[in-house]
């Protein structure tokens, strides 16, 4: 049950409904995350900024998924669990590919991005210089280093917002 509940489209301010129109138009739905989010528009804002900025990265939208996958497993949300594997394979993941990034594996480069998304989640970012030596031995330089750093960091702020909110899951639902 939700302890905040999502705002309808119709009680937001004009500013906040056109964002959550646009969203619905982009999505064909708008996310209960999202309209959780529009209680303040600027967390709603910031968070779509943010995201969009990061789907410009040098990271495939595969593999920011195998991030969030390995982020929501790290961190226990059902939501994103939920959302990032509809998503995922709408990405191009395959069932096998989504279950690895839960767990911290997958093929060399997927393996490696959920392994130091983990890392960073479960260690609060302390990881050691040979850690990130390692993972920049895989094939990775220090842009996507910063960028799985930022991707953990949004979907540690989607996660906790739906474990504070109570977030009901509007999306196929996922076993943790």
């Amino acid at each position: 049950m939700a302890h905040i509940k999502p705002i309808q489209i119709s009680s937001a301010d004009s500013a906040t409904q056109a964002t959550l129109e646009a969203v619905k138009k982009q999505l064909g739905m708008v996310p209960n995350l999202f309209a959780t989010f529009a209680h303040s528009p600027a967390v709603l804002n910031g968070y779509l900024a943010f995201s969009g900025a990061l789907g410009q990265s040098k990271l495939t939208a595969g593999e920011r998924e195998v991030v969030a996958l390995a982020t929501a497993q790290a961190n226990q949300c059902a939501y994103c669990l939920a959302a990032h594997t509809m998503i995922g394979k709408g990405a191009g993941l395959d069932e096998n590919t989504i279950a690895s990034a839960r767990q911290g594996g997958g093929n060399a480069r997927n393996g490696a991005l959920a392994q130091l998304a983990q890392r960073i989640t479960t260690t609060r970012a302390q990881l050691s210089a040979e850690e990130v030596s390692a993972f920049k031995a895989k094939g990775f330089d220090d842009a996507e280093v910063l960028e799985v750093i930022a991707l953990v960091a949004l979907n540690t702020l989607t996660n906790y917002v739906n474990h504070i909110a109570g977030t009901d899951v509007d999306f196929p639902a996922v076993s943790l």
